[in-house]
């Protein structure tokens, strides 16, 4: 049997996990978490998180256990086989995953978690490491339909807003969708910005061109922000928007969608992380669309 419903289990508390792990905690949840890394673990236990001996003990006997992973390899590598954590969660426990993840990795979760009586819902989240801290990440969830119901004031501790889609894999098509249409938009606004200044616009000035134009979407604004003053400080590195579009061609690969977009930008931060750029922010398409215009740092 379950504990308390006020009992949940964070494992992986890194950039997002920690920060996340706080605002439930702060929400009045009683949180255990877990994680390989002995930095992150002091972190936790500086912002007042308990940390658990093993990943088995953080899981045991909770209502909640919530996962937030960096890939594939380490979900199955946490929650699968005759070591995973599906075999400790306790039948009737729901398990929220958040990370981004492939669909097939996300597909062997579910039928464990079947097979266990775990409820299981995919919730990847969408937001980065510079909001989380706000609760301002959404999450777009799929799996059972009580269980998210019953989940909500859970979910309303981490997340403004949650997008229920369906009792399957729905989120995890959701959120690489979402993610594809970021990663062109990068690709798009670096060809942009090299284009108006070879036309001899200042840097400054182009950007309040986009501000203030159509094409001002909130993913424009996001970037233009930080690239007045030419920060690529990462709030989502290359290299992860790399994996990302891995997991976004595979997915499309499976279903027979054609992604001609994605598999050019998939080049450009193949580039990207090959020059050196891996944990820069994924932004710096606009650096390289610069390296191949023959353009230099721009006048701020």
């Amino acid at each position: 049997m379950t504990d308390t419903p006020k009992n949940v289990a964070f494992i992986g508390i890194g950039k997002m996990g920690l920060p996340m792990s706080v605002l439930v905690a702060k929400a009045g949840y009683a949180v255990t978490a877990f994680d390989q890394n002995a930095a992150r673990i002091s972190e936790a236990r500086a912002q007042g998180i308990s940390i658990a001996a093993s990943p088995v003990e953080a899981v045991s006997g909770k209502a909640a256990v919530v996962t937030s992973l960096p890939d594939d390899t380490a979900l199955r590598g946490a929650l699968l086989g005759s070591t995973g954590l599906i075999a400790a969660i306790a039948p009737e426990a729901v398990l929220i995953e958040t990370s981004t993840v492939s669909v097939e990795a996300s597909t062997e979760v579910a039928i464990a978690a079947q097979a266990r009586g775990i409820a299981y819902l995919r919730s990847p989240v969408s937001g980065n490491a510079s909001i989380v801290h706000t609760g301002a990440l959404t999450c777009f969830v799929s799996g059972p339909k009580d269980a998210f119901d019953n989940a909500k004031p859970l979910f309303a501790a981490f997340t403004r807003a949650q997008t229920y889609l369906g009792p399957a894999e729905e989120a995890r098509y959701a959120k690489l969708s979402v993610n594809l249409m970021i990663a062109v938009s990068a690709a798009m606004m670096a060809e942009s910005l090299a284009l108006a200044r070879k036309g001899g616009i200042a840097w400054q000035d182009i950007l309040k061109v986009l501000d203030d134009s159509a094409v001002a979407s909130p993913m424009v604004k996001y970037k233009t922000a930080p690239l007045r003053t030419r920060d690529f400080e990462s709030t989502f590195s290359c290299k992860q928007m790399a994996k990302d579009l891995d997991l976004i061609l595979d997915a499309g690969h499976a279903v027979g969608v054609p992604l001609q977009l994605a598999a050019q930008v998939r080049e450009t931060y193949g580039s990207l992380v090959a020059q050196g750029d891996g944990d820069t922010d994924f932004i710096a398409t606009v650096k390289h669309l610069e390296r191949l215009s023959g353009l230099g740092e721009p006048k701020l």
